[in-house]
């Protein structure tokens, strides 16, 4: 059974997501503010679903300090609504935003949709290192040089040089990037693909 942790202190909506969750089959931790939530990520969750607004330590910094650690997709949910946040939370190892309120069955479609893609990529084939002339790509270290050099990626940015790699010569549309690397079609924001290849 996969399990998931909600990172909320907004206990009531965590009961309400426990509950709709167990209900759809998973194992599900509990912790209502970010040291807790620390602590318990020790656990190795199949998935976490992060608050940004919590009294002691924001989402942000919990994500930043867990996530070196954890390599499970980490869903920000949030009252804060701005792009810039949205950004930021991706930018910082975040794999989804999404804003409250929001549908439940929108998100336990998430859900799935990011599990799958783990298990999915659990199932790749052993193929480790690509080498594109300068470029350098070790899909089991998670790592990219250019010219000898490492390449500081997060971890959605990586999956994109990873599909791309693996599909020389195909061209790609943002939906088509999007459905592949988030996993489910028209459920998010597809400028999400281009902050990404930005960054880079």
């Amino acid at each position: 059974m996969e399990t998931i942790l909600i990172i909320d202190d907004e206990k009531d909506l965590v009961m309400i997501i426990k509950d709709t969750l167990e209900t759809n089959g998973y194992n599900v931790l509990t912790a209502y503010n970010g040291f807790d939530g620390i602590e318990l990520s020790k656990k190795k969750p199949d998935l976490i679903i992060l608050d940004i607004m919590m009294p002691d330590i924001d989402g942000f910094n919990v994500c930043h300090l867990i996530r070196d650690n954890i390599d499970c997709p980490i869903i920000f949910l949030s009252a804060k609504e701005s792009e810039q946040d949205k950004i930021k939370g991706l930018a910082i190892g975040g794999d989804d935003y999404i804003t409250k309120p929001f549908s439940l069955n929108e998100l336990v479609s998430r859900v799935k949709a990011h599990l799958r893609r783990e298990k999915r990529k659990m199932q790749k084939e052993d193929i480790y290192i690509l080498n594109f002339y300068n470029l350098v790509i070790d899909l089991k270290g998670l790592n990219v040089k250019v010219r000898g050099h490492d390449i500081s990626l997060t971890k959605k940015e990586f999956e994109i040089v990873e599909l791309l790699a693996l599909n020389p010569g195909q061209v790609f549309s943002k939906d088509q990037i999007y459905e592949k690397i988030w996993g489910y079609d028209g459920l998010g924001d597809t400028s999400t693909v281009t902050e990404h290849i930005k960054n880079n």
